[in-house]
């Protein structure tokens, strides 16, 4: 899988695709979406569609690639515990037969997770992944693919997830489900495609930073990892925090950062004589006050006072 054009810029979001079958342009397609990444305090997210034409739907199970999944899943219940080995060849399986089999993915960097789900408008991951979801559909039908039908790992509750994209592509029939990659071959498909991208962007990872002594051991990158946090230890900067590879939004990331890093007073953090100031409402109330208003410091550090009369 050729992930360049996410190497030369890793910060923001990368969407890369197969050619598309000449096929899945005139035939009705199933289309499958899943993710791999969510939990992770390391590294992006990456969603993943592949899809080909109903009626090459045996021809997919042909591939082996849903049927060595689902006989793998039978003793691995989590589809992560697959090795990268394996997950490299199943997608080698599908990249055989790209006459009726395509794929796309989008690929969201930690820097735009975290800064959508810290900025001062709140975009939470729930709806950052049902948006890129459906953002991938969009984008097939762009292309031209004759999208019919839709499966699609859940996040969240399944039955609202649905509705959402059901209003979306009124004339697509959506199914969401719980553990899609596990009972629906076109899914098991896009959770291989959204694997071996993570696997491949990790590794590849480039650091814009110029961090000394980098160990490139993360372990899983998951938060309740030991050598995970030990990583994040080790290269959490006392001033600018963690690489960019870091989700910072991430309640382990914050943990840290309070511990290891310096704390820093920004231009408009309120001097220990603004704390307390109580509620905005107060200013409004007509009864006595506690404490008196306080001005603001531009004016407090030129000796500037309001006056009644002149």
């Amino acid at each position: 899988m050729d992930l360049s054009e996410l190497e030369r810029d890793n910060t923001g979001r990368c969407r890369l695709n197969s050619p598309v079958p000449a096929v899945c342009r005139k035939e009705p397609c199933v289309l499958g979406v899943d993710e791999a990444g969510r939990g992770p305090v390391l590294g992006p997210m990456v969603y993943a569609i592949c899809y080909c034409p109903l009626s090459r739907l045996a021809d997919l199970e042909a591939l082996k690639v849903a049927a060595a999944l689902l006989s793998l899943l039978t003793y691995f219940p989590d589809s992560k515990t697959l090795s990268e080995s394996e997950r490299d060849r199943l997608f080698a399986k599908m990249e055989e037969d790209r006459n009726f089999v395509g794929w796309a993915l989008d690929v969201l960097s930690p820097n735009l997770i975290s800064t959508s789900m810290l900025g001062r408008v709140k975009y939470n991951l729930n709806s950052l992944s049902h948006d890129t979801a459906a953002g991938l559909v969009q984008y097939a039908l762009h292309q031209g693919v004759n999208v019919a039908q839709v499966f699609v790992d859940t996040v969240g509750l399944p039955e609202t997830y649905q509705e959402r994209l059901q209003q979306c592509f009124p004339n697509i029939e959506v199914t969401v489900k719980a553990k899609a990659d596990a009972l629906y071959p076109v899914v098991s498909a896009a959770s291989i495609c959204a694997k071996v991208a993570r696997d491949q962007a990790v590794k590849n990872w480039q650091f814009v930073e110029k961090l000394q002594d980098l160990d490139i051991d993360y372990g899983s990158g998951y938060p309740n990892d030991p050598k995970t946090k030990a990583w994040l230890r080790k290269h959490v900067e006392p001033i600018f925090g963690f690489p960019q590879f870091v989700r910072f939004s991430w309640r382990t990331a914050q943990s840290i950062l309070e511990k290891e890093a310096e704390v820093i007073t920004w231009e408009d953090s309120p001097t220990e004589d603004e704390e307390g100031l109580g509620r905005i409402t107060s200013y409004f109330s007509e009864g006595p006050r506690t404490r008196p208003r306080l001005s603001h410091r531009y004016f407090q550090e030129r000796g500037l006072e309001s006056v009644t009369t002149l």
